[in-house]
Protein backbone atom coordinates (compact mmCIF):
# COMPACT_ATOMS: atom_id res chain seq x y z
CA UNK A 1 0.00 0.00 0.00
CA UNK A 2 1.56 3.56 -1.44
CA UNK A 3 2.18 6.72 1.23
CA UNK A 4 -0.52 8.56 -0.86
CA UNK A 5 -3.37 5.68 0.09
CA UNK A 6 -2.20 6.24 3.31
CA UNK A 7 -2.24 10.19 2.91
CA UNK A 8 -5.63 9.88 1.51
CA UNK A 9 -7.47 7.57 3.89
CA UNK A 10 -5.95 10.44 6.70
CA UNK A 11 -7.53 13.50 5.02
CA UNK A 12 -11.01 11.50 4.66
CA UNK A 13 -10.70 10.52 8.40
CA UNK A 14 -9.83 14.13 9.35
CA UNK A 15 -12.73 15.35 7.66
CA UNK A 16 -15.17 13.12 9.09
CA UNK A 17 -14.14 13.01 12.61
CA UNK A 18 -15.06 16.49 12.50
CA UNK A 19 -18.46 15.78 10.81
CA UNK A 20 -20.95 16.24 13.40
CA UNK A 21 -23.68 13.61 11.78
CA UNK A 22 -23.50 9.93 12.88
CA UNK A 23 -24.53 8.61 10.14
CA UNK A 24 -22.60 10.56 8.54
CA UNK A 25 -19.80 9.16 10.20
CA UNK A 26 -21.12 5.05 10.01
CA UNK A 27 -21.48 5.68 6.17
CA UNK A 28 -18.09 7.04 6.75
CA UNK A 29 -16.52 4.72 8.19
CA UNK A 30 -18.20 1.76 6.03
CA UNK A 31 -16.38 3.48 3.48
CA UNK A 32 -13.21 4.16 4.69
CA UNK A 33 -13.46 0.00 5.46
CA UNK A 34 -13.89 -0.38 1.85
CA UNK A 35 -11.00 1.54 0.71
CA UNK A 36 -8.85 -0.76 3.47
CA UNK A 37 -10.24 -4.23 2.37
CA UNK A 38 -9.48 -2.85 -1.25
CA UNK A 39 -6.31 -2.22 -0.43
CA UNK A 40 -5.78 -4.98 1.57
CA UNK A 41 -7.34 -7.61 -1.18
CA UNK A 42 -4.64 -6.26 -3.72
CA UNK A 43 -2.03 -7.04 -1.28
CA UNK A 44 -2.95 -10.63 -0.46
CA UNK A 45 -4.43 -11.61 -4.20
CA UNK A 46 -1.08 -10.30 -5.55
CA UNK A 47 1.39 -12.16 -3.03
CA UNK A 48 2.24 -9.25 -0.95
CA UNK A 49 1.12 -11.04 1.96
CA UNK A 50 1.44 -14.96 1.94
CA UNK A 51 -0.48 -17.31 3.53
CA UNK A 52 -0.70 -17.58 7.52
CA UNK A 53 0.45 -13.93 7.88
CA UNK A 54 -0.54 -11.83 11.29
CA UNK A 55 -2.46 -8.46 10.16
CA UNK A 56 -2.28 -6.15 13.08
CA UNK A 57 -5.34 -3.99 13.52
CA UNK A 58 -3.62 -1.71 15.02
CA UNK A 59 -0.63 -1.33 12.56
CA UNK A 60 -3.51 -0.84 9.68
CA UNK A 61 -4.94 2.01 11.16
CA UNK A 62 -1.72 3.60 11.93
CA UNK A 63 -0.65 3.29 8.00
CA UNK A 64 -4.30 4.40 6.78
CA UNK A 65 -4.59 7.00 9.08
CA UNK A 66 -8.26 5.65 10.56
CA UNK A 67 -9.28 4.24 13.95
CA UNK A 68 -10.07 0.69 14.12
CA UNK A 69 -13.53 0.97 13.25
CA UNK A 70 -12.95 1.09 9.33
CA UNK A 71 -9.99 -1.31 10.06
CA UNK A 72 -12.53 -4.28 11.43
CA UNK A 73 -15.13 -2.97 9.13
CA UNK A 74 -12.34 -3.92 6.56
CA UNK A 75 -11.29 -7.37 7.76
CA UNK A 76 -14.93 -8.56 7.99
CA UNK A 77 -15.37 -8.08 4.42
CA UNK A 78 -12.17 -10.09 3.92
CA UNK A 79 -12.90 -12.89 6.11
CA UNK A 80 -16.56 -13.30 4.04
CA UNK A 81 -13.91 -13.40 1.09
CA UNK A 82 -12.12 -16.27 2.20
CA UNK A 83 -9.40 -14.29 2.36
CA UNK A 84 -8.65 -13.64 6.19
CA UNK A 85 -9.14 -15.18 9.29
CA UNK A 86 -10.20 -13.91 12.51
CA UNK A 87 -9.74 -15.62 15.44
CA UNK A 88 -11.07 -14.70 18.94
CA UNK A 89 -8.85 -13.47 21.44
CA UNK A 90 -5.87 -14.14 18.87
CA UNK A 91 -6.67 -11.16 15.78
CA UNK A 92 -6.64 -11.44 11.88
CA UNK A 93 -4.76 -13.96 9.68
CA UNK A 94 -3.93 -14.05 5.90
CA UNK A 95 -6.28 -17.74 5.15
CA UNK A 96 -4.52 -20.59 4.95
CA UNK A 97 -5.29 -24.30 3.70
CA UNK A 98 -3.65 -27.68 4.15
CA UNK A 99 -3.74 -29.95 1.18
CA UNK A 100 -7.02 -32.08 2.55
CA UNK A 101 -8.95 -28.52 2.52
CA UNK A 102 -7.09 -27.75 -0.84
CA UNK A 103 -8.37 -31.28 -2.28
CA UNK A 104 -11.86 -30.58 -1.49
CA UNK A 105 -11.91 -26.85 -2.80
CA UNK A 106 -10.59 -28.15 -6.00
CA UNK A 107 -13.22 -31.32 -5.88
CA UNK A 108 -16.01 -28.65 -4.74
CA UNK A 109 -15.07 -26.32 -7.82
CA UNK A 110 -15.44 -29.32 -10.72
CA UNK A 111 -18.88 -29.47 -10.13
CA UNK A 112 -19.77 -25.67 -9.39
CA UNK A 113 -17.85 -24.05 -12.26
CA UNK A 114 -18.95 -26.75 -15.31
CA UNK A 115 -22.94 -26.03 -13.93
CA UNK A 116 -21.86 -21.86 -13.94
CA UNK A 117 -20.45 -22.07 -17.45
CA UNK A 118 -23.81 -24.43 -18.39
CA UNK A 119 -26.08 -22.11 -17.04
CA UNK A 120 -23.85 -19.00 -18.03
CA UNK A 121 -23.64 -19.87 -21.66
CA UNK A 122 -27.38 -19.61 -22.66
CA UNK A 123 -27.14 -15.75 -21.09
CA UNK A 124 -23.50 -14.50 -22.52
CA UNK A 125 -24.15 -12.26 -25.19
CA UNK A 126 -21.64 -12.11 -28.05
CA UNK A 127 -19.94 -9.15 -27.25
CA UNK A 128 -19.21 -11.10 -23.69
CA UNK A 129 -17.49 -14.00 -26.01
CA UNK A 130 -15.43 -12.09 -28.06
CA UNK A 131 -14.29 -10.56 -25.22
CA UNK A 132 -13.33 -13.88 -23.61
CA UNK A 133 -11.66 -14.90 -26.77
CA UNK A 134 -9.69 -11.53 -26.25
CA UNK A 135 -8.43 -12.31 -23.12
CA UNK A 136 -7.76 -16.00 -23.99
CA UNK A 137 -5.25 -14.27 -26.95
CA UNK A 138 -3.85 -12.38 -24.16
CA UNK A 139 -2.89 -14.90 -21.28
CA UNK A 140 -1.25 -16.43 -24.85
CA UNK A 141 0.91 -13.25 -24.61
CA UNK A 142 1.22 -12.39 -21.26
CA UNK A 143 4.39 -11.73 -20.02
CA UNK A 144 4.60 -12.25 -15.96
CA UNK A 145 2.68 -14.67 -13.92
CA UNK A 146 0.58 -12.04 -12.26
CA UNK A 147 -0.33 -10.97 -15.52
CA UNK A 148 -1.14 -13.86 -16.13
CA UNK A 149 -3.25 -14.91 -12.95
CA UNK A 150 -4.96 -11.27 -13.26
CA UNK A 151 -6.13 -12.21 -16.88
CA UNK A 152 -6.97 -15.99 -16.16
CA UNK A 153 -9.56 -15.02 -13.14
CA UNK A 154 -10.81 -12.29 -15.63
CA UNK A 155 -11.42 -14.63 -18.23
CA UNK A 156 -12.98 -17.79 -16.24
CA UNK A 157 -15.24 -15.19 -14.07
CA UNK A 158 -16.19 -13.72 -16.83
CA UNK A 159 -17.38 -16.66 -18.63
CA UNK A 160 -19.92 -17.31 -15.68
CA UNK A 161 -21.14 -13.89 -14.95
CA UNK A 162 -24.18 -15.03 -17.68
CA UNK A 163 -25.62 -17.29 -14.39
CA UNK A 164 -28.39 -16.03 -12.75
CA UNK A 165 -27.43 -17.45 -9.27
CA UNK A 166 -25.71 -15.10 -7.19
CA UNK A 167 -24.62 -17.60 -4.81
CA UNK A 168 -22.99 -19.56 -6.81
CA UNK A 169 -20.92 -17.03 -8.21
CA UNK A 170 -19.67 -16.19 -4.97
CA UNK A 171 -19.07 -19.11 -3.48
CA UNK A 172 -16.40 -19.77 -6.79
CA UNK A 173 -14.91 -16.41 -6.39
CA UNK A 174 -14.44 -17.18 -2.48
CA UNK A 175 -12.69 -20.78 -3.77
CA UNK A 176 -10.67 -18.72 -6.14
CA UNK A 177 -9.52 -15.90 -3.54
CA UNK A 178 -8.60 -19.11 -1.10
CA UNK A 179 -6.63 -20.77 -3.76
CA UNK A 180 -4.86 -17.72 -5.52
CA UNK A 181 -1.91 -18.05 -3.58
CA UNK A 182 -1.09 -21.79 -4.41
CA UNK A 183 -2.15 -21.08 -8.15
CA UNK A 184 0.65 -18.77 -8.11
CA UNK A 185 3.36 -20.95 -7.02
CA UNK A 186 2.21 -23.42 -9.80
CA UNK A 187 1.83 -21.13 -12.41
CA UNK A 188 5.44 -20.30 -11.76
CA UNK A 189 6.64 -23.53 -12.43
CA UNK A 190 4.50 -24.98 -15.00
CA UNK A 191 7.12 -24.81 -17.36
CA UNK A 192 6.01 -25.03 -20.99
CA UNK A 193 4.73 -28.10 -21.19
CA UNK A 194 2.04 -26.97 -18.25
CA UNK A 195 1.42 -23.74 -20.15
CA UNK A 196 1.28 -25.35 -23.70
CA UNK A 197 -1.90 -27.71 -22.08
CA UNK A 198 -3.64 -23.91 -19.81
CA UNK A 199 -3.49 -22.45 -23.60
CA UNK A 200 -4.92 -25.41 -25.49
CA UNK A 201 -8.11 -25.80 -23.03
CA UNK A 202 -8.48 -22.26 -22.77
CA UNK A 203 -8.91 -22.33 -26.99
CA UNK A 204 -10.77 -25.50 -26.91
CA UNK A 205 -13.16 -24.15 -24.31
CA UNK A 206 -13.74 -20.35 -26.19
CA UNK A 207 -14.46 -22.62 -29.29
CA UNK A 208 -17.20 -24.48 -27.44
CA UNK A 209 -18.58 -20.96 -26.18
CA UNK A 210 -18.74 -19.44 -29.78
CA UNK A 211 -21.02 -22.72 -30.43
CA UNK A 212 -22.72 -22.35 -27.59
CA UNK A 213 -21.90 -25.60 -26.95
CA UNK A 214 -22.84 -26.39 -23.37
CA UNK A 215 -22.41 -29.75 -23.20
CA UNK A 216 -18.83 -29.37 -24.38
CA UNK A 217 -18.27 -26.37 -22.34
CA UNK A 218 -19.05 -28.42 -19.10
CA UNK A 219 -16.40 -31.24 -19.90
CA UNK A 220 -13.85 -29.37 -20.95
CA UNK A 221 -14.02 -27.18 -18.16
CA UNK A 222 -14.16 -30.21 -15.50
CA UNK A 223 -11.40 -31.73 -16.98
CA UNK A 224 -9.33 -28.10 -17.03
CA UNK A 225 -9.90 -27.72 -13.25
CA UNK A 226 -9.41 -31.66 -12.31
CA UNK A 227 -5.87 -31.51 -14.24
CA UNK A 228 -4.77 -28.81 -12.35
CA UNK A 229 -5.95 -30.45 -9.12
CA UNK A 230 -4.23 -33.63 -10.02
CA UNK A 231 -0.50 -31.45 -10.94
CA UNK A 232 -1.16 -29.33 -7.75
CA UNK A 233 -1.20 -32.64 -5.80
CA UNK A 234 1.24 -34.05 -7.35
CA UNK A 235 3.60 -30.99 -6.31
CA UNK A 236 1.86 -30.14 -2.25
CA UNK A 237 4.62 -30.13 -0.43
CA UNK A 238 6.87 -27.99 -3.24
CA UNK A 239 3.63 -25.60 -2.96
CA UNK A 240 3.36 -25.22 0.58
CA UNK A 241 0.44 -27.39 1.22
CA UNK A 242 0.75 -30.19 4.31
Amino acid sequence: MSHDDADTFSNEAGRNGRNGNSEDVDSSANLLGHRVATALRKSILGGQLAPGSRIRQEDLAQQFGVSRIPVREALRQLESDGLVVLRANSGAWVAKIDLPEFIEIYKIRERLEPLAIRESLRNLSDEQIRHLNELREQINHSQSVEEFLQLDREFHLLSYAGANMTTLREMIERFWNTTQHYRRAFTQGAGNEGTWIIHAEHRLLTEALKRRDEDEAERILLGHIRRTRLELTKRAKELGLQ
